[in-house]
């Protein structure tokens, strides 16, 4: 049996999915894979996944945290719901050993690149909410990100990754964090994606809406201020 597909199976069972299934398989099938072969990409249960995590935070910051409102909870979310922590859990289920990646992206080791694991991370999610409905999904996201979620809660005081970053830069005498924000797709599905800049540290981040993306670039810009 091949290390892929034994790395495949336990993430099956990990995540209450037959290994063969179809949808799973097209979850972990990247745009440059599908190309080659001719097979469906994960890019329209990314779209889907993205909403449903979404939802399944919300959802918990709601039933978990009576006292946040609305602002904080908004604000709680973004820190837990971002291309770097997507990534980070997607590094946690080992998506890296079974995703199919075309050849071009294997050779520039696409599967360590924390976009495409924040899009897998969304994919399959979607796999198993389609397959196992909403309650499944919600476990899901649940059990991946809510150490995570518990950890911003706890200080909602350090839930504003902008406000952090620009008191961080403030601190070692650097300019202002300067965002630039850019957007695509239709105007009921738009998604936008933040560049960030301060002294040499500079990072990208997306969202659903533009506070959102901004939120994600200065939480990876902060993870990246002493690398």
């Amino acid at each position: 049996m091949s290390v892929q597909l034994s790395a495949l199976e336990a993430l099956a069972q990990r995540v209450g999915l037959s290994s063969a299934s179809p949808m799973l398989l097209v979850a972990l099938t990247h745009s440059s894979y599908a190309a080659e072969h001719n097979v469906e990409s994960n890019e329209r249960l990314e779209f889907l996944g993205d909403a449903v995590v979404d939802l399944a935070i919300a959802d918990t910051i709601i039933r978990r945290y009576p006292d946040l409102n609305e602002g904080t909870g908004s604000l709680v979310r973004s820190r837990v719901v971002n291309e770097s922590s997507l990534a980070l859990a997607s590094q946690r289920l080992e998506l890296s050993k079974v995703l199919l990646l075309g050849r071009g992206e294997q050779r520039s080791k696409g599967e360590e690149r924390p976009s495409l694991l924040a899009d897998a991370f969304e994919a399959l999610t979607a796999a198993i909410y389609l397959e196992n409905g909403f309650e499944a999904a919600k476990k899901f996201v649940e059990s991946e990100l809510g150490h995570d979620l518990d950890v911003a809660a706890a200080s909602p005081e350090e839930a504003d990754p902008k406000t952090r970053l620009r008191q961080w830069a403030e601190a070692l005498g650097l300019p202002t964090p300067v965002y630039d924000v850019s957007s695509e797709g239709p105007a009921h599905a738009t998604m936008f994606e933040a560049s960030v800049r301060v002294g040499k540290v500079s990072a990208n981040g997306r969202g659903r809406s533009k506070k959102a993306a901004e939120a994600a670039a200065a939480l990876s810009a902060w993870a990246k201020r002493d690398a």
